[in-house]
């Protein structure tokens, strides 16, 4: 479940990102209502089992079973509530009605993730937006250098072109950054939780700082949940 809008007094529009049909707009009759059947399992960040009558414009929610209930765990944490909110706008920036079961695991993994709190709050977003991009086709390097692939590790990151460079093709506006940070962007990019874990206060924040103007780069109209994330 990515996001849910009002219709009439007891219905909602809700928006899923399926694994196989890409995203889903439906109508959810009465979930509004007390009685609601399956209302509460048509919330964000829940993974559900749902079946669909197809409309004319918008599909209709027929039955929906819980498969993974992590709402109610990350609404609990605020840190996990905010980076959630980042992660699911930016699923849906990054999706369409194309089938992208990539996409679609990633974000399960990461909800999961942040539900159980398996990783501060923080890495794990930071890890899914930089994961989520390489996915969509903008994949971030921070090894080699971007023009003459000389071998890192490299003090400047360039955001246009979503990698590393040495001193001597360091182009005016690119972004100076640590060895730690770097070593920390390339762990969060692989998914190298114990080397990321290992990571310093002051390379997670530079890092996180990063990562998301990298996104607000690639992303059409930027993500508007990114400045409300909590970070440590």
């Amino acid at each position: 479940m990515l996001r849910t809008q009002k219709l009439g007094e007891a219905d909602r529009i809700v928006t899923l990102l399926s694994r196989y049909r890409g995203q889903i707009r439906a109508v959810a009759k009465g979930v509004r209502r007390t009685a609601s059947k399956f209302g509460s399992r048509l919330e964000p960040f829940m993974v559900v089992d749902a079946q669909f009558y197809e409309g004319k414009s918008l599909d209709i929610v027929n039955q929906a079973e819980t498969i993974g209930s992590y709402g109610g765990q990350i609404i609990d944490d605020y840190a996990a509530f905010t980076a959630a909110n980042a992660m699911v706008e930016a699923a849906e920036r990054l999706t369409s009605e194309e089938s992208s079961p990539q996409q679609y695991l990633l974000l399960v993994g990461a909800l999961r993730s942040l539900a159980n709190k398996e990783h501060d709050s923080s890495l794990i977003l930071d890890s899914y937006l930089l994961r989520a991009l390489a996915i969509a086709g903008w994949a971030p390097s921070f090894d080699n250098c971007a023009r003459c692939e000389k071998p890192g590790p490299h003090s400047a990151f360039v955001m246009q072109v979503g990698s590393v460079v040495c001193q001597e093709c360091k182009p005016i506006g690119a972004v100076s950054i640590s060895t730690s940070t770097s070593d920390l962007l390339g762990a969060l990019l692989t998914g190298d939780w114990d080397q990321a874990e290992k990571a310093s206060d002051s390379a997670r924040s530079s890092a996180s700082g990063i990562v998301a103007a990298y996104s607000q780069w690639h992303i059409e109209r930027g993500l508007k949940s990114m400045p409300h994330v909590e970070r440590a």
